[in-house]
């Protein structure tokens, strides 16, 4: 494994600074969910160069690249997501957002970079490779219910079969050249939902011939809050947040309607089906109390991200393998939802986090933020520990 070590660290040095200018371009040209015509084109383009065979017509605006090496063996997928949010961009970079109101604030650019650096790199070795290896640029990562259900139910892990998917995300939490992994549950399931609640409007003067939407929902919003702090088993973490909320039209009129959007998260499938029903019970006991209706609609997303044990053992070996085990760091579950979490239910899968912190140049900041950075000195780390792990 030594030689092997020597020449994909040899290698993504060599590819660089084509990795770096690939994430800029990516960058300065950033599309939002299912609009990633461009990107398409650029990524297709890019992993014909690394040898790959090139498919954009499995689903939407995805991309699957297949680089087949000379000796059969296992087929191993790499996933990057694609798509940019609808974000307005204050990072100063010479090479901002030039789609006004659309910023890569999630680190997908590098995503892509990285992955396509470890297609160059194993096109190098594919002479010794013993498999193949399959890219997978999916879109529509930000926008639920996600693009990873429907490249599934498309066939990207089949013909040839993948055996196992590996999957890779920048995190402004770590420093760059460190790893984080996590057996077992990482991110939560993700669950949307909209409340309306139904009362009788009238004069503010005369409230007893109403019923206040807006009372009513304000005693909602207070209650659903003693779901996690007092149904739940405290070590169990659940999220219930309400985000939004709409009602009334003036000062003197009581409203007759509230509207209001949420969302759950849990990292427990039991508890994942529990939370709506509880929700619910909250709800209908509060608008009973004050005479009022309601109703609620509540849409399941993402599911749980559960890592598998035997494809993160890959990512500690191959880490260590190039970087030290010090590089390697042991990171805690989120309630952030990924739909990495699907190709999870269908093969053996796991989610790396890749460090990417360097306050000296203002990569401190937190995903989905108009000033997010990305330190791109972590690129190559990407790219190398993603080929290591493919050859594992």
């Amino acid at each position: 494994m030594k030689e092997i070590k020597t020449r994909i660290e040899h290698l993504a040095k060599k590819h660089t600074h084509a990795m770096i200018e690939l994430r800029r371009k990516l960058h300065q040209y950033p599309e939002t969910a299912l609009e990633e015509f461009q990107t398409q084109k650029t990524i297709a383009a890019k992993l014909k160069e690394a040898g790959c065979k090139v498919n954009t017509k499995i689903w939407k605006t995805a991309v699957v690249g297949l680089l087949e090496g000379k000796h059969k063996g296992k087929t191993v997928g790499i996933r990057s997501d694609m798509d940019a949010l609808p974000v307005t961009e204050k990072t100063g970079y010479s090479f901002a957002s030039r789609n006004p109101g659309k910023m890569h604030a999630c680190g997908h650019d590098a995503h892509m970079a990285i992955l396509w650096g470890a297609a160059m790199i194993l096109n190098e070795l594919k002479g010794e490779l013993k498999g193949s290896v399959k890219f997978i640029y999916q879109p529509t990562e930000e926008m639920s219910p996600g693009g990873a259900k429907y490249l599934i139910e498309k066939g990207v892990l089949k013909n040839p079969k993948v055996d196992m998917v590996f999957g890779l995300h920048v995190d402004y939490r770590l420093p760059t050249g460190k790893f984080g992994l996590l057996d077992g549950p990482m991110m939560a399931q993700v669950a949307d939902f909209d409340i309306q609640i139904i009362g009788k409007s009238g004069h503010a003067a005369r409230p007893h011939e109403t019923v206040d939407a807006v009372m009513v929902a304000a005693n909602v919003v207070t209650a659903l809050q003693n779901i996690a702090s007092r149904q739940v088993d405290p070590m169990e973490p659940v999220v219930v947040t309400i985000g939004a909320i709409k009602g009334g039209t003036a000062p003197n009129i009581i409203a007759d309607r509230v509207e209001m959007t949420g969302t759950a998260r849990t990292l427990d499938a039991k508890m994942s089906r529990a939370i709506p029903r509880m929700i619910e019970k909250v709800i209908a006991g509060i608008c009973k109390t004050f005479g009022a209706r309601y109703d609620f609609d509540y849409r399941v997303g993402y599911p749980v991200l559960v890592n598998h044990k035997g494809i993160n053992d890959i990512y500690r070996a191959a880490a260590t393998e190039l970087y030290g085990r010090r590089a390697v760091v042991e990171v805690e579950k989120l309630m952030g939802g990924e739909d990495f979490a699907y190709y999870g239910r269908q093969v053996p899968s796991a989610l790396m986090w890749l460090g990417i912190r360097n306050p000296k140049i203002g990569a401190d900041k937190p995903w989905h933020h108009p000033q997010f950075k990305v330190d791109e000195k972590a690129i190559p780390f990407g790219a190398a520990l993603l080929a290591m792990a493919v050859w594992r």
